[in-house]
């Protein structure tokens, strides 16, 4: 791990584009026909959760107008810190209120699989 910060967020960057491709590779590979019902809501609640997380990201932009643009490399580890707090409160959010999405979306398959 880098000090200055580069290091870990190049990291995190590959583990973020890898978490939203085993997402993708989850959702495409399973058959939901003959998935259960716990499996089925998880699979709704991801998406929930992913999806909040990039409502919260598109929101931290449009406060960030007061962001440095200096080459600090501290910026990359604050960054980091961020996205992962985004990430968590989204993950939070869904399973302790959420939207409603995942049970929308939940009732929704049950129904176009006939489960």
């Amino acid at each position: 791990m880098d000090i200055g910060g580069i290091s870990t967020y190049t990291d995190y960057l590959k583990n973020q584009s890898a978490a939203e491709t085993k997402l993708k590779e989850t959702i495409d590979g399973t058959n939901y026909a003959q998935a259960s019902d716990d499996e089925l809501l998880d699979a709704c609640k991801q998406f929930e959760a992913y999806f909040l997380e990039q409502v919260f990201k598109e929101m931290q932009k449009t406060v960030d107008v007061f962001k440095s643009d200096s080459k600090d490399p501290n910026n990359n580890l604050v960054d980091y810190f961020q996205d992962n707090a985004i990430q968590k409160l989204a993950a939070t959010s869904t399973e302790l209120q959420g939207l409603g999405l995942a049970q929308t979306l939940y009732e929704q398959m049950k129904r176009n699989y006939n489960l």
